[in-house]
Order: structure tokens, then C-alpha cells, then sequence
């Protein structure tokens, strides 16, 4: 049984891309060590959300506590903190990293070095970590495990001689990463005073205790009834539980320096708990705070609206508990005219935007709808004053604007040489300039370049997976604003501007996307009794038109032979009653418009 000893504490996350074998290797572990009876065993055991189990990635960080009796006889705890893989969820990885001395990086023996293993290394690096690198997957016929190990060092830096070579599916290589992580990663420092310091460094929401606050103690000790102080806020809660993670909670009597785990306090308003806060003890309270981790700005914006507005108070709700969850998702009220009453939500990326789109209709069961994703724009007015904007319906009156600026992007792709020529058109089309190329092996290259934002959180993705047939890798950090030509783009349907299509793009793509919503509406809005104009315009210059033809009824079915005088005449009746209806008629357009030309654009 493990006598609570600091030095017999090892606190670790594995780094590595989507598909790597991460939820695997965390399987494994559990295994080996027994904290999961081989009854209760099943694939991908920490990724509980059906979400992660349907796709195969991790969204959220899982803690978990394993007991390992090594090979020199001591019981050691052993504190795992699963990071998911994906650029959107950077956040989660670094908030997992906080909390911890060491990380395993797992690198796939056929896959090689890919683009998002690169940024969550460069995360670790900043914290100082000790990070043992394991080649997984070595018992596939087409594993390059020496090819491997060049990549990793020319590409990471990391020395490899001592690498770790495992296959997680069979099992081979498990114990020794066990034994690697208890003589690598250091354990935790020894505190300096008793005084109470908690990294807190995620949180969910129970429907029947509250708040669970996942905790790392950095120094002192937290028990039941213990009187806590939340640094941030300044509010003060009595600890009705405090346990660990093994994988499922298990109450203990107190949590001590170094252990990672969680307490319940009766916290019920969400708001009460902010992710890289410090909780101390209200009778002896911590000076200082801990170095938390920088907050996050979302990068990418998007309306959610309910289908039905009845069910607006529903989604207020499951948004406030969804950003307790994942509290890089930012929230504000808004109102359209096309949609209604709604939500403007700030995200990390596009997958960010789908995972958060997708919870909100199987965990809360909603009917909801999102415009189209765009980014923040830096507007100067010409009185000097300065406007954030990521809505088009805030967008100034274009005769005061001074300077905009739109965000850039720092990109890496990693691609088969074969497909540069490719890769070069799509960066020539997304408006992207090539910084360098920089060869990994005979097979790989990897490409930095800038890019403006708004031209990768679209389709950017998908388009390089199918030039690449799925073996190109990106991954993306901010980099800068920079001076740019973004013009509002209008469309008007019956010579009304519709805000809900109209968007903010870059004058040399706004003819281009013009068209593909014009196209796209003519489809989905429905014939009516006059002819309806749809039209795209910057300013006061139409870039395209379609027209959605009327709905005719033949005047003339009832006149036989006699003179075309007569034809004519019901003809011109017909004309008069079409340009009246056409003036005082109002375009109804359907829900199902928005939803596809959303779609429209994503595929234009």
C-alpha cells in the first residue's frame, strides 16, 4: 500500500498527435497497474464522452491515479493527466502541463514527427518538463523505428538513445515506460512552508453536488471541512469531499503536496470557479498566488442561435456549464434580425466550434443553428478611436474608417514530398506567403508559412487532407495583426440587405464568394409571385446578381383565336399587378437558407 512519501510521487502527461496511440498507451498503464480490474476494461477507458470515443480524440484533460509497485520494491502514486491531441485544444495541454513535472511524447513508428506533436513540445519545453520520448507501434510491418528516431532528434532536438519502443496494442515495451517515468521524471519540490497553494487546473459541473474542482496541491494539505479561500474571486467554501481519480472518483481523507485530485465545496454558481485560479486556506492564506497559465483569447467567432426561440433559456444553460468545462469557450448575448435572439461565441478553432456545436445537441439536447465562423478585425477610425470587430453588423460606416487590420498566422504543415506542388497552389490561393522549407528525410517536408486567419478557419483542413490524400499534418499559432484591404460584403435579397449572409472578406475574394452565395440562395429561397433580385455588392458596386424567376399564371389560357390586341392588354394588367406586388412584397426566407448557405461557403 503507498505510504504518502513526496519523493515517491510522479506527476506526468503524454504528448502526442491525433492517432498516435495516447488513449492506448493510457489503457495499458491502467492495466498494468491495477487500477482498473480487467472486468471493467474497454478501449480508450478515460475518453468518456461518446464524442471522443466516435472520432477517436481526446477533448478533455482526464486525470487519473495509479498505484505501482516498481522493481525496487516501493510502492510508488503515480498522477497521469491525459492532454488531447488536437491544435484547438492547446489550452487544455497547457493547463495539463501545469500540473505536472514530466511528459511522455509519443510518436508513431509509421507516422513519424508531425505537425501538432511539434507545438505541444514546444508547450512542455516552456515549463521546463522532463520528456521521454517513445516510439509506439513497432510491431507494424511498415515501422521505420531508426527513421524515427533521426526525425526526433533532427526536428524536436531530444536525444533518442535512450528512447522508449513499445507497441500499446500488444502490450510490449508498457513496464518499462512505467520504470522510465519513476527514474525521468523528477518528483514533485519539496514546499517550502505549509501553507495551503492549489493549482486548480480544470473543473466540470455534477447536477447533484455542483462544482468538481480538479486540484494539483502545491504545498500544504486539504481535507474534509477544510475552510477554502478562492484566490481569484475571494469567495470562501467549506470542502465536503476531497478524493482522487482511479479513474472513477474515490473519496480520501486528504489530499497532500504533490497529489492531484479533486474536492467538491457546494459551489453552485459556475462563475465561482476560475481554471488557473489558486485555492488557499481562509484562516492561513498563501501570500501570493501561483503563476497560473496566460488566459486564452478565442480566435474564432460564430453565432449560436435556438431553432425554436422558446428554447433560448435552455441554451443560456448548457453554455454556462459547457464553459465550465472548457473554459476557453467565450460567450455573449446577441441579437439578429434574421435569426433572432442568440449567442456570439468565441472558440480556439473550427474543431473547437464542432465538438462545442455537437455537445450542446447531445448532451442538452438543443435544435440549434450557427453562422458562418469569421475572425477579429482591428478597425482605426479616422478620430483615432479603435473598434475589435467579428460581426458584420458592427461594421463602421466605410467613409471614417482609417486602417484595418486582420490576424496572421504562423503555420506549420508537414507533407510527402511528392505533394509540394499541390500544397503551393492551396497556399497561393488561401493568400499565404512561404516562409521556408525545411526537409525532415528523404520522404517529408516541412513548410512554415503565414497566413491571414480568416483563410484557414474554413476549409483550410480539409482541402489539405484531400490534396494530400490524408497524410499532410498543420498546425497554427497567432501571430500578428497586419494592415489589410476587408470589405463588407452585402447581399441583398429583393434589394433588402440581409445581415445574416453578409460577411466580412478580403477585396480580392469578394467577387468569387459573391457568386457561390448568390448561386447557393437561388436554390433554397423559394419562387414567389414577382421576380426576386439577389444581389452581392461592396459598397455601392453590384459583383453578382441572379434573379429567382416568379411564379406565372397564363393570363392568356382562356383566349382563343381572335386579335393579339386582347392578349396583350391582359399581358399588361399582369406586368402592372407584378411591379405593385413587387414593391410592397416581402421575401420570406426560409430557415433551411441560412443552414445552407452556411454550407455554401464552407464549400465555396
Amino acid at each position: 500500500m503507498f505510504q504518502y512519501d513526496i519523493k515517491r510521487i510522479r506527476n506526468f502527461s503524454i504528448i502526442a498527435h491525433i492517432d498516435h496511440g495516447k488513449s492506448t498507451i493510457a489503457d495499458r498503464l491502467l492495466e498494468l497497474t491495477k487500477t482498473i480490474s480487467s472486468r471493467e476494461m474497454q478501449e480508450q477507458v478515460l475518453d468518456d464522452m461518446d464524442l471522443e470515443r466516435e472520432r477517436g480524440i481526446t477533448i478533455k484533460a482526464h486525470p487519473v491515479t495509479m498505484h505501482y509497485q516498481a522493481e525496487d520494491g516501493q510502492t510508488y502514486q503515480i498522477n497521469f493527466i491525459d492532454t488531447p491531441g488536437h491544435v484547438d485544444f492547446s489550452y487544455e495541454v497547457s493547463r495539463s502541463l501545469s500540473a505536472c513535472e514530466g511528459a511522455l511524447l509519443v510518436i508513431d513508428a509509421v507516422q513519424g514527427v508531425q505537425a501538432q506533436s511539434l507545438a505541444n513540445v514546444h508547450l512542455a519545453l516552456e515549463r521546463n518538463l522532463e520528456i521521454v520520448p517513445i516510439i509506439n507501434k513497432i510491431d507494424l510491418p511498415s515501422a521505420d523505428i531508426e527513421g524515427v528516431k533521426q526525425q526526433i532528434e533532427d526536428v524536436i532536438g531530444l536525444d533518442t538513445s535512450n528512447a522508449v519502443l513499445c507497441s500499446a496494442k500488444t502490450g510490449i515495451g508498457i513496464e518499462k515506460i512505467l520504470e522510465r517515468i519513476l527514474i525521468d521524471v523528477p518528483a514533485p519540490k519539496q514546499p517550502e512552508d505549509d501553507l495551503l497553494r492549489a493549482l486548480v487546473f480544470d473543473s466540470h459541473y455534477d447536477t447533484y453536488r455542483g462544482v468538481l474542482v480538479y486540484v494539483r496541491i502545491v504545498s500544504g494539505e486539504i481535507a474534509k471541512r477544510s475552510q477554502i479561500k478562492m484566490m481569484a474571486t475571494g469567495k470562501t467554501f467549506e470542502v465536503l469531499e476531497v478524493g482522487i481519480f482511479s479513474p472513477e472518483e474515490k473519496p480520501v481523507e486528504k489530499l497532500r503536496a504533490g497529489e492531484v485530485g479533486y474536492l467538491v465545496a457546494n459551489i453552485k454558481i459556475t462563475a465561482d470557479v476560475k481554471i488557473g485560479d489558486t485555492i488557499t486556506l481562509t484562516q492561513q492564506p498563501a501570500l501570493t498566488p501561483l503563476p497560473g497559465f496566460r488566459l486564452i483569447a478565442p480566435v474564432v467567432f460564430a453565432g449560436i442561435y435556438p431553432v425554436d426561440s422558446s428554447d433560448f433559456e435552455s441554451l443560456r444553460d448548457a453554455l454556462v456549464k459547457l464553459q465550465l468545462n472548457d473554459s476557453a469557450l467565450h460567450v455573449e448575448q446577441e441579437s439578429s434580425l434574421a435569426l433572432g435572439f442568440g449567442f456570439r461565441c468565441g472558440f480556439l478553432g473550427l474543431l473547437h466550434l464542432e465538438i462545442v456545436f455537437e455537445r450542446l445537441q447531445r448532451e442538452f439536447d438543443l435544435d440549434i443553428i450557427t453562422t458562418a465562423p469569421s475572425v477579429v478585425y482591428k478597425f482605426t477610425l479616422q478620430s483615432g478611436k479603435e473598434m475589435n470587430i467579428d460581426n458584420v453588423a458592427h461594421y463602421p460606416d466605410p467613409t471614417h474608417i482609417d486602417t484595418i487590420e486582420e490576424p496572421w498566422v504562423k503555420c506549420h504543415i508537414m507533407v510527402p514530398a511528392e505533394y509540394l506542388g499541390a500544397i503551393m497552389s492551396l497556399g497561393m490561393d488561401k493568400r499565404g506567403e512561404l516562409v521556408k522549407t525545411e526537409t525532415m528525410d528523404s520522404k517529408r517536408l516541412l513548410l512554415t508559412y503565414r497566413f491571414p486567419m480568416n483563410e484557414i478557419i474554413t476549409d483550410f483542413n480539409d482541402k489539405l487532407k484531400s490534396i494530400t490524400r490524408g497524410y499532410g499534418s498543420f498546425d497554427y499559432e497567432f501571430e500578428s495583426y497586419a494592415p489589410s484591404d476587408i470589405v463588407k460584403l452585402e447581399i441583398r435579397v429583393n434589394e433588402e440587405p440581409v445581415d445574416a449572409f453578409s460577411c466580412l472578406v478580403h477585396r480580392s475574394k469578394a467577387e468569387s464568394k459573391g457568386r457561390a452565395i448568390c448561386h447557393k440562395l437561388v436554390d433554397v429561397i423559394p419562387m414567389q409571385q414577382f421576380k426576386v433580385p439577389i444581389q452581392a455588392a461592396v459598397g455601392g458596386k453590384i459583383l453578382a446578381r441572379e434573379t429567382i424567376r416568379a411564379i406565372t399564371k397564363n393570363v392568356t389560357a382562356k383566349c382563343y383565336g381572335g386579335d393579339i390586341t386582347r392578349k396583350r392588354k391582359l399581358w399588361e394588367k399582369q406586368k402592372k399587378g407584378k411591379k405593385r406586388m413587387k414593391e410592397i412584397g416581402k421575401v420570406q426566407i426560409p430557415q433551411s437558407a441560412f443552414m445552407e448557405v452556411l454550407k455554401a461557403e464552407e464549400g465555396s
